[in-house]
C-alpha cells in the first residue's frame, strides 16, 4: 500500500533549497531550524553524508576516461556465455590484460586488439611468475596510465588471490575495482543439475583449497558430513588423501561424491562415486585439472554418472 505524505512530512527527506553538493546553503532555513540549531547541524550532516563531495568519493572506474587503474574481473568457470555484462564493458576498455592460463581464447578476443595480453598462468607447484612479481607487473603498468584488466578464471575473491592482489595495488595508492565471476563451483554445479544446498539434504555448503598452504594443516572438522556439502578446489592430485582425512575426520565412507572435470568446456564430465573410491576413481578415469570435488548428499540427485556402479557391472562381468 502507497501513502502520499502532506508537504511537510515530505519536507524533512528533501535537499534544503540552494544546496550545493557540498553540503553548504545558499538560502536560509525554516524557522524551526533556526530557532534549534541542533536540529539545524543534523540535518546538514545527514545532507552531507547523503551526497559527499565530488572529490571524495572514486569516479566508475569503467569510465574510459579515467586512466591508470586496475580492475580485477571474474571470467567464470569457462563458458563465456557466463561472463557479466560488466565484465564484458571491462574487458573492452584494456590496454592491458593479465591473465590465468584456462581463460578461453574467445573472452581475451573481447579485449581490444591493440590490448597487450599477458599470461600469468599457474600449474600445480610450477607458476609463470611467482605472486608477488604478479603484484609488480599489475602496479608497473597501472602506473604508465594503462587500463589493466586481471583476468581471473571463476571468481577473483574465491580461491583466486584477489584479496592479496588488491591489498598489494591499494598499498602503492592506486585505484582498484573488483567485478565478481560465477565461481566454478556454481558454474560446474549447475551443469551437472548438482545442487549444493536443497532443503531435503543440505543446509550448509562449505569451500576449501585442496592444495592451500598445506592438506594436513588445514581444519576440515565438521565441514562434511549428513545434512552439508563439502566442495574442494584444486583437489584432483590429492584426492585420495582428501578421502583419507575426511574419513578420518568421521565422514562415513560410502558418502556420496563427485568429480566435475571441466565444467562448461568442452570435454566437461560430470562423475561420482563413494568417499571410499574417491582415489581409485580419480586414477581409473584419468580425471585432469581443472575440476572440482563435491562432497555431500546432493551429489545423488545430480546428472553425474555413476562410475562405481558401472567399475562394480564390469568386475561381475568378468569374474562370471
Amino acid at each position: 500500500m502507497f501513502r502520499i505524505l502532506p508537504l511537510r512530512h515530505l519536507r524533512r527527506h528533501l535537499p534544503l533549497a540552494g544546496e550545493d553538493r557540498e553540503g553548504s546553503t545558499t538560502t536560509p532555513l525554516g524557522p524551526s531550524c533556526k530557532s534549534n540549531p541542533t536540529s539545524r547541524q543534523s540535518i546538514i550532516r545527514l545532507q552531507r553524508s547523503a551526497h559527499p563531495p565530488i572529490s571524495g568519493r572514486m569516479a566508475s572506474l569503467l569510465d574510459p576516461t579515467a586512466r591508470g587503474r586496475v580492475i580485477l574481473v571474474g571470467a567464470g568457470p569457462g563458458d563465456p556465455g557466463l561472463l557479466t555484462v560488466r565484465a564484458v564493458e571491462a574487458l573492452k576498455t584494456a590496454d592491458v590484460v593479465v591473465h590465468d592460463g584456462l581463460i578461453d581464447p574467445r573472452v581475451l578476443d573481447i579485449a581490444p586488439p591493440s590490448a597487450q595480453r599477458i599470461s600469468v598462468a599457474k600449474q600445480r607447484a610450477r607458476h609463470t611468475l611467482p605472486q608477488e612479481a604478479i603484484n609488480a607487473l599489475i602496479i608497473a603498468h597501472v602506473k604508465t596510465g594503462a587500463i589493466v584488466i586481471r583476468l581471473k578464471g571463476g571468481d577473483p575473491f574465491v580461491f583466486g588471490r584477489g584479496g592479496e592482489e588488491v591489498e598489494a595495488v591499494r598499498a602503492a595508492g592506486l585505484p582498484v575495482e573488483v567485478i565478481p565471476g560465477v565461481s566454478a563451483a556454481l558454474g560446474c554445479a549447475a551443469e551437472a543439475m548438482l545442487p549444493l544446498t536443497h532443503r531435503d539434504h543440505s543446509s550448509a555448503v562449505s569451500f576449501v583449497a585442496g592444495q592451500c598452504k598445506g592438506l594436513t594443516e588445514q581444519d576440515w572438522s565438521g565441514l562434511a558430513g549428513q545434512g552439508r556439502t563439502l566442495v574442494i578446489y584444486m583437489g584432483i592430485a590429492t584426492a585420495t588423501e582428501i578421502a583419507d582425512k575426511l574419513m578420518a575426520d568421521g565422514v562415513a565412507p560410502d558418502m556420496p561424491v563427485a568429480v566435475l572435470e571441466r565444467g562448461t568446456l568442452k570435454g566437461s564430465r560430470a562423475i561420482r562415486t563413494l568417499l571410499a573410491d574417491l582415489g581409485p576413481m580419480v586414477t581409473r578415469e584419468a580425471v585432469k585439472s581443472p575440476a572440482i570435488i563435491v562432497v555431500g548428499e546432493v551429489v545423488e540427485l545430480s546428472d553425474a554418472e555413476d562410475k562405481l556402479a558401472r567399475w562394480a557391472r564390469v568386475a561381475e562381468d568378468a569374474a562370471a
